[in-house]
């Protein structure tokens, strides 16, 4: 009886294992369906690439005691660890459909990607497999299940939003009476009440941009406007958070006692490149080209190394435009690389310069952003620098007397909201600046000066900066920069969408940007 429940069992747990490894067998995600130890898992993905023949191609591979089902993804491998006894045909058709749920979450087949997702991995897994027995499911199901979307959910939710904004409406308001009454006891001479548990002693002389600091205030989102930087030293009265005309009234009574007010920019330049704003008109077929670029030089020339990635993203908000064609308009001529999503037209892709499904009967995915199309350009050729910088400290009696200067090499682009940060000795007081295009901040505490360039194009390709300090000529590197971009640096626009059927036109809306992960001279 026993020997029968052991063969029944074994019979019905045919699935052992789902995961998504290396080349060299690394376990990035890896779902058990069995009691199954950490160290099992691990030493079963190690020893399969070495079981694979490279000279042949297969989709399984075996050993003694189990099976591999395995489907190549870009550089990973999405592999089944099955019992020998188990049915290839389920298999395969399992692998498919394991196979076709990666990139419902994950934009990008790249290890980082996957671990990032990894949970939302392992629910849809859960959803497949069931105690190593496949359950009959599709991918739509898998999707709808695992959302676990909740109307109860979204009502309680939208209940406390509207609680704290009015929350947060009413705080503005009692916060508005009380500067109000502080205002009007200093106009008509008298004490100014002591609001928030201080006292009232010497609150007459009091300027109006300090009474604000004493007022707990929801502070509402500022409007970021460009003031001109002036060389000259920050003002300590500037960092008491008072916004708007407050601000205004207080800086123009420092002012008239002869204090010099150097206006803040609102950001630090570090933070700039973040993102470019959104769009404003966004239609039901919307396109994102963007573009990060990894780049390290040498102080005293040699690029060491420099990466673009790029990817075209997309996102369709209607079923109608779901079975769409992208018209791809490639002009660059660096030698970059090119890749399509697994389950685009590959053959299209390279022969039309044309993105379409590979099953044109179907849609893309509605209300999530897909990654259709990515390139890669890695170089040393210095002539592909899109912007140089040039740092040339010497050294004086007292100090160091430093000269930097930029130059646009790429004239197509213009970059935007360009800092370069140039770290300076700590101790030894502010730098002083001489020759100046652009404007410049000292920051103190990071101990960086930091150049600040709203735009540099064709028309305002060169740049310097000289400055005078005290210290040693490499105490002024690394130097790093920041920019944003509405021009991407490869040349690949999608120019046209058009609807499957018919070749019909569709309106689309995109949005370019072109970005600095990592921008060092060394």
């Amino acid at each position: 009886m026993n020997q029968f429940i052991e063969k029944k069992i074994n019979r019905l747990i045919v699935l052992l294992a789902a995961a998504v490894c290396t080349k060299a067998g690394k376990a990035i995600v890896s779902r058990q369906f069995v009691e199954m130890t950490r160290t099992r898992i691990e030493g079963l993905l190690a020893a399969f690439p070495k079981l694979m023949n490279t000279g042949k191609q297969h989709t399984f591979v075996e050993t003694d005691s189990v099976r591999y089902v395995y489907q190549p993804l870009e550089k990973l491998y999405m592999v089944l660890i099955t019992t020998k006894n188990s049915n290839i045909l389920e298999d395969l058709e399992t692998l498919r459909l394991f196979s076709r749920v990666i990139p419902e979450y994950c934009r990008v087949l790249e290890e980082s990607e996957i671990s990032e997702h990894c949970f939302d991995l392992i629910f849809a897994f859960d959803e497949i497999v069931a105690l190593g027995y496949r359950e009959n499911v599709n991918l739509a199901q898998i999707r709808t299940f695992t959302e676990m979307d909740s109307h109860e959910e979204k009502v309680f939710r939208a209940v406390r939003e509207t609680q704290e904004r009015e929350a947060k409406a009413e705080m503005r308001r009692k916060a508005k009476e009380l500067q109000q009454a502080r205002r009007d006891a200093e106009r008509s001479g008298k004490k100014v009440p002591a609001f928030g548990g201080f006292g009232s002693a010497g609150m007459t002389s009091i300027s109006s941009g300090s009474i604000i600091t004493d007022t707990i205030v929801e502070p509402e989102k500022p409007k970021i406007t460009p003031a001109p930087v002036r060389p000259s030293g920050p003002s300590k009265a500037l960092k008491l958070g008072a916004k708007g005309k407050e601000v205004d009234n207080f800086v123009d009574k420092l002012k008239s006692e002869g204090e010099t007010i150097m206006p803040s920019t609102g950001k630090r330049g570090s933070d700039v490149s973040k993102a470019l704003p959104p769009p404003v008109n966004v239609e039901s077929v919307h396109l994102r080209v963007e573009e990060k670029i990894t780049l390290t030089c040498g102080r005293d020339g040699g690029l060491q190394n420099m990466e673009v990635i790029g990817m075209v993203t997309l996102r369709v908000t209607d079923d109608k435009n779901g079975r769409i064609r992208l018209i791809i308009n490639n002009n660059d001529n660096k030698g970059l690389q090119l890749q399509t999503h697994p389950n685009v037209d590959k053959k299209l892709f390279t022969a039309e310069s044309v993105v379409g499904l590979k099953n044109p009967e179907k849609s893309f995915p509605l209300n999530n952003d897909v990654g259709v199309l990515k390139w890669r350009l890695q170089t040393t050729d210095e002539s592909l620098i899109p912007l140089t910088i040039n740092c040339w400290p010497s050294e004086s009696g007292s100090g160091c007397d430093v000269n930097i200067e930029y130059e646009l090499q790429e004239d197509s682009l213009e970059l935007n909201d360009v800092v370069i940060s140039i770290p300076v000795p700590s101790g030894v007081g502010a730098p002083v600046i001489g020759d100046l295009d652009g404007e410049y901040k000292h920051d103190s505490r990071r101990n960086v000066l930091e150049w600040c360039l709203p735009v540099i194009d064709a028309n305002n390709k060169t740049g310097s900066l000289e400055f005078s300090i005290a210290g040693q000529p490499n105490d002024f590197f690394p130097i790093s920069v920041t920019f944003v971009s509405k021009r991407n640096y490869c040349d690949i626009q999608v120019t046209k969408v058009t609807h499957v059927d018919g070749d019909s036109s569709v309106r689309f809306s995109s949005e370019t940007s072109f970005v600095v992960d990592k921008y060092e001279i060394l």
